[in-house]
C-alpha cells in the first residue's frame, strides 16, 4: 500500500524578516506598542476619575494665560501654540525621513535640525506652563482651582495633569536627545558609509508616536 507523503510548506526558513522589515524597526514597533499601553492605562485612569466626578475644573479658566500678556484672558491659546509647534516638528521629521530615502545628507541634517528646534520649543513652552501653574499654587497634592459649579476641587486634576504631561514631556526630551545623536551621526557621514538612513526612520517612528500621544493628552486635559 503506497503511503502518500505530503511535504509541509515552510513559511519562514530564517535569515530574513518574515514581516519584510528590519529587526531594528520591528523592535521599535514593539517598544511603541508597549509604551502605548502605558499611556493608555494613564489616560483611561484619568478618564475614569474625570467622568465619575460630579464636577471638574474648567480648562478655559485653568489654561488661560499667555507669556508676556499679563492677566489677559486667552483660553487655550498657549497650549494651541504648543500643539502647533509639535505637529510642525512631526512634519519636519517626515521630510527628514524622505530625504534619508533619497540619501540627501544635507536635507536630512536640515530637517532634523528643525525637528530638534521644534521639540526644544515645545519643552520650553511646557516648562513655562508648569512654572506658571506652580506659581498659581498648582502641584502634585495641591489644586487651587475650583470646579465649574464653584465647589472646591480635589487634587485628582493636578495629580493626573502633572503626571501625564510630565511623562509625555520626558518622552519629548528623550526624542530630542535621540535626534541630536542621529544628527551628529548624519554630519559625521555614518549613514552614508552604511549606505542607508534607516536610523533616521526608526527615530522618526518614535517622534511621530510622541506627537500622536500629545493629541490624546491635549484632548483629555484641555478640551474635555
Amino acid at each position: 500500500m503506497d503511503t502518500a507523503v505530503t511535504a509541509k510548506k515552510k513559511w519562514w526558513d530564517g535569515g530574513y524578516s518574515p514581516f519584510n522589515v528590519s529587526y531594528g524597526k520591528l523592535m521599535m514597533w514593539y517598544f511603541l506598542i508597549s509604551d502605548a499601553f502605558t499611556f493608555g492605562a494613564l489616560l483611561i485612569s484619568y478618564g475614569t476619575i474625570r467622568f465619575s466626578s460630579t464636577s471638574w475644573p474648567d480648562p478655559n479658566e485653568v489654561f488661560r494665560s499667555f507669556p508676556g500678556m499679563g492677566h489677559a484672558n486667552l483660553p487655550l491659546v498657549f497650549v494651541s501654540l504648543m500643539t502647533f509647534i509639535l505637529i510642525m516638528s512631526s512634519v519636519t521629521m517626515v521630510l527628514a525621513v524622505h530625504a534619508g530615502h533619497m540619501r540627501d545628507k544635507k536635507a536630512v541634517a536640515k530637517w532634523l535640525t528643525w525637528t530638534i528646534i521644534g521639540g526644544a520649543c515645545f519643552l520650553a513652552c511646557q516648562a513655562w506652563e508648569w512654572t506658571h501653574l506652580f506659581h498659581e499654587g498648582a502641584w502634585w497634592g495641591r489644586n487651587p482651582f475650583h470646579n465649574v459649579d464653584g465647589t472646591l476641587a480635589s487634587t485628582n486634576f493636578t495629580n493626573f495633569f502633572f503626571t501625564i504631561t510630565g511623562f509625555h514631556g520626558l518622552h519629548v526630551t528623550s526624542g530630542v536627545v535621540l535626534n541630536i545623536v542621529i544628527l551628529a551621526n548624519v554630519l559625521k557621514g555614518t549613514y552614508e558609509e552604511r549606505g542607508h538612513y534607516e536610523m533616521v526612520e526608526k527615530v522618526g517612528l518614535y517622534w511621530h508616536f510622541v506627537d500622536l500621544v500629545w493629541v490624546f493628552v491635549f484632548t483629555c486635559f484641555y478640551l474635555l
